[in-house]
């Protein structure tokens, strides 16, 4: 594989498939290829249990002849397959039905400065590295008092990179990094075991929570759960930790949606310009944030990404739209086009916050006398069409302001719009993951137990 730091025979290559397209009778194309490389390794008990190493180099071609499209992709790059491959996809459009919203982005909304957002460590692990990693991380893991098996650890490391050429004058590339360490531990025996586990994935291996951490968090987390009990079902605030707190804002990005709207199925389709979370709380994503795990300076159109509010002052701003969901829906791309090599744009948040409050978890959790603090959520029993909320769900009861006990084999259920309007963000916001939230607290859910 040529050096992945040299992405100008991607762009060579992008620049001559859209060079056949236009050749084979296309009226607009576009090329997008990627090439990366990632290594793995696992451990368990001490002992490598896998060593991975996948590298690869991929190509879509997407044509447009009238309002008709096709997209064809490929892992064979040599020079000489790529008229074939033009021209089948021209013969694919051609027998395809008309989408009177296909089409590239409108070309004044096309970027044309690339922003510096650090988004790549130049240095890949070595397999070593990784081992060491992953071995510190159970090492730690093993020696918190009470956990009785690893199951398993796990560190990585990849570099992958991204150029888009369109028919119309757009050319751009990106190139990033990825590192991560991950544990997960057993404390207990027999029937009375309990599982948990910790993870740090960034850009910068600089960034990385030391593995001894990871590893040791993974491990008291476990010994936490031990000895759950079960509750009686009721109606009782709920608190979310601030690692699963993100699957709420998830939930809502989800909703808000383009081709959800589009499809009419989504129960906020009616919402925009509506509150639908309290005031003073914004949902923001932010394509630009320096080192952010999904951030580029354009989407998979090559519109320019900028800085959204979703949600501002607790108001229900836009929708998530690449180009032909904005016109499908009488408005403008919000730059949100996701696309991988074999399909059309599709819009797709990038990094998701939702801002924080004032108050601390302990604040929060301490103004309830009955509750439930959710560490864990099990399946996914969301609809998003009717947004009726149910999860299982495991963690600790608050009694009179307190986390006591640990709670399991429990479901979480109430409707998205409800909790949206009830919720409560603490202090600890910590951009850790893609979608982040702080500590959140919920008004009213139900608790079903025995």
């Amino acid at each position: 594989m040529p050096s992945l730091l040299d992405q100008s025979a991607l762009s060579d290559l992008a620049e001559r498939l859209v060079a056949a397209a236009r050749r084979a009778g296309a009226d607009a194309a576009d090329a997008i290829a990627v090439r990366g490389v990632s290594l793995s390794v696992d451990v368990r008990d001490g002992a490598v249990e896998e060593s991975q190493r996948s590298e690869g180099d991929d190509v879509g071609l997407r044509v447009l002849v009238g309002k008709k499209q096709a997209v064809v992709s490929t892992n064979d790059i040599r020079g000489d397959g790529l008229d074939a491959l033009a021209e089948r996809a021209i013969a694919m459009a051609r027998a395809a039905p008309e989408d009177r919203f296909a089409g590239l982005a409108d070309q004044s909304l096309l970027a044309h400065d690339f922003p510096a957002l650090d988004l790549l460590d130049p240095d890949m692990a070595s397999v070593d590295v990784l081992e060491m990693r992953a071995r510190e991380a159970e090492a730690a893991a093993l020696a918190v008092s009470g956990v009785t098996k690893s199951g398993g650890a796990s560190a990585s490391s990849g570099i992958g990179g991204m150029v888009l050429v369109t028919s119309h004058g757009f050319r751009g590339a990106t190139i990033s990094s990825s590192h991560s360490i991950a544990m997960s531990a057993i404390a207990g025996e027999g029937t009375g075991m309990e599982t948990d586990y910790d993870y740090s994935a960034t850009l910068h291996a600089s960034d990385l929570e030391a593995a001894q951490q990871i590893g040791r968090s993974a491990g008291e987390r476990a010994v936490k759960r031990l000895n759950p009990r079960k509750v009686a079902t009721r109606r009782v605030p709920v608190v979310f930790d601030s690692r699963i707190s993100g699957s709420l804002v998830g939930h809502l990005a989800s909703s808000a949606n383009g081709s959800a709207i589009a499809r009419k199925t989504s129960f906020l389709r009616e919402k925009r310009g509506e509150q639908i979370l309290p005031r003073g709380i914004d949902l923001i994503d932010d394509p630009l944030r320096k080192r952010g795990l999904r951030s580029r300076p354009f989407d998979a159109e090559g519109v320019a990404a900028r800085i959204h509010k979703i949600v501002d002052d607790g108001v229900l701003k836009t929708w998530l739209l690449d180009s032909a969901t904005a016109r499908e829906l009488g408005m403008q791309t919000t730059g949100h086009a996701q696309r991988g090599v074999s399909s059309t744009p599709s819009p797709g948040a990038t990094n998701l916050h939702l801002t924080p409050g004032t108050k601390t978890p302990k604040d929060l959790i301490g103004e309830i006398e009955d509750g439930f603090f959710v560490t864990s959520l099990i399946g996914m029993g969301v609809n998003l069409v009717t947004g009726d909320y149910s999860r299982g769900a495991s963690g600790f009861w608050i009694k009179n302001g307190e986390v006591t006990f640990p709670v399991s084999e429990v479901t979480i259920a109430g409707h998205l719009l409800e909790m949206f309007k009830s919720l409560c963000p603490a202090n600890d916001l910590r951009f850790r993951y893609g979608t982040n939230a702080p500590t959140l607290r919920v008004e009213g859910l139900t608790v079903a137990g025995h």
